[in-house]
C-alpha cells in the first residue's frame, strides 16, 4: 500500500526502523460510537484495505481455527516493508470523531513487546489518538486544547497483553474516563482528563502497527 506524505514536517520523517519488524495479526478492530447506538462500526481492516493483500501483508489462522457452523476466523500477518496508513476520513466520511466511542480488537503480541497498535494524526503531525499495546498498555489521547498531559495518559500496569497469547480487548471511552476490558474477565477504569466536549481531528491521517519515529513496531507471533 503506497504511504501518503501529509505534510511538509513528516516528509523528513522515517517511517519504521529497517531493523524493526512487524508481525502483526489482528482478527477484529472496530470503532464504535458509544453514544449513538445505531451508528455502524468501522471495521479499521477494511477502512486500511487489509483484504487487498497490501505489500507485506498475509491472510492467516485466527483466534479461533474451527468453529461450527461458520467459517473460521481469519487474522492477518504484517511483514516490516508494509505501511499501513490512511486518511482519517477515510475512515470518517463525515467528518466527525465520536466524543465517547469503543475500540475493540483480538490480538496476540509478541511476548514481552511494548508499542501502538493504532494511532490518529492530526495535519500537523501531533499523534492524537493512540492505542499501545504491551506488558502495561497505555491509552494515549490528546484533544484540541493539548489535554490530557502526556504525563496523565491512562496506564494499564495491571494488565499484561504481552504475554504470547491471544487476547480479545475492548477500550471504551465515556465522558472523562476510559475502561479497559480484556477476554471478558478483567476490568480497569481510569481519569482521562481531557476537555468538556473534546474534538479529534480527521483531517490527518491514522496509522497502524507503530507511529511515527517509533523505535518499536506491533510485533506478534503467528497463531498456533
Amino acid at each position: 500500500m503506497e504511504m501518503h506524505m501529509w505534510t511538509t514536517r513528516w516528509k523528513t520523517k522515517r517511517w519504521l526502523r529497517d531493523s524493526t519488524l512487524i508481525a502483526a495479526v489482528t482478527l477484529t478492530l472496530l470503532l464504535q460510537a458509544a453514544s449513538v447506538r445505531a451508528a455502524e462500526p468501522v471495521d479499521v481492516l477494511k477502512a486500511l484495505d487489509f483484504q487487498s493483500s497490501p505489500e507485506g501483508v498475509r491472510k492467516t489462522p485466527g483466534f479461533c481455527t474451527v468453529r461450527r457452523g461458520s467459517k473460521p476466523d481469519i487474522a492477518y500477518r504484517v511483514g516490516k516493508q508494509a505501511q499501513i496508513s490512511a486518511p482519517t476520513k477515510q475512515l470518517f466520511p463525515g467528518g466527525v470523531f465520536p466524543e465517547d466511542f469503543s475500540i475493540l480488537f483480538t490480538i496476540k503480541p509478541k511476548a514481552g513487546l511494548q508499542s501502538f497498535l493504532l494511532s490518529l494524526y492530526n495535519q500537523q503531525g501531533i499523534q492524537q489518538l493512540g492505542v499501545e499495546v504491551g506488558r502495561s498498555p497505555i491509552f494515549l489521547y490528546e484533544d484540541q486544547n493539548g489535554k490530557p498531559a502526556s504525563e496523565e495518559y491512562p496506564l494499564f500496569r495491571s494488565i499484561n497483553l504481552a504475554d504470547g497469547k491471544w487476547h480479545r480487548v475492548a477500550i471504551s471511552v465515556e465522558r472523562k474516563s476510559v475502561t479497559i476490558i480484556v477476554d471478558c474477565k478483567k476490568k480497569v477504569t481510569r481519569p482521562l482528563g481531557r476537555s468538556d466536549q473534546a474534538v479529534i481531528n480527521t483531517e490527518g491521517i491514522t496509522v497502524f502497527g507503530t507511529r511515527i519515529l517509533d523505535e518499536e513496531v506491533f510485533e506478534v507471533r503467528r497463531p498456533f
